[in-house]
């Protein structure tokens, strides 16, 4: 299962061409793509006109959406920021500790646009697309 990250799908969604959304446009049909339930908010919270909320929450609920959160996974991405810190690196943003430790801990791929990942997969071995 591939994750597909916010940065991906708001570039997606609003036209942007880059590797990472050829990518997506390509594979959409081929591959199993999934999201977390905090990528879809971030996606949908984005969106100002109700009939693009509408239309685009239908679109992203045809893939399958993880729930996180929870006590395990709060511990695990904290334990994670703090390993990362300990190596020199800073995640700026929670909600990539929680994405980056949800998809270590499931066994799924990240694609992704946010540099906040890279140290998850350079120190802590996350699988991302290399689009």
């Amino acid at each position: 299962m591939v994750i597909v990250d916010t940065t991906v799908w708001i570039d997606y969604l609003r036209g942007t061409e880059n590797p990472e959304t050829r990518w997506l446009d390509r594979e959409l049909q081929r591959h199993r793509l999934g999201m977390t339930d905090l990528i879809l908010c971030e996606v949908l919270r984005g969106l100002r006109e109700q009939n693009a909320f509408e239309r685009v929450r239908a679109e992203l609920l045809r893939f399958q959406v993880f729930q996180t959160g929870g006590i395990e996974l709060a511990i695990a991405a904290a334990q994670n920021y703090r390993e990362l810190r300990q190596r020199g690196y800073t995640v700026h943003k929670t909600i990539d500790c929680l994405i980056a430790t949800f998809c270590l801990e499931a066994g799924h791929e990240l694609l992704h646009r946010d540099r906040d990942f890279d140290c998850f997969e350079k120190v802590l071995g996350l699988r991302v697309v290399h689009a």
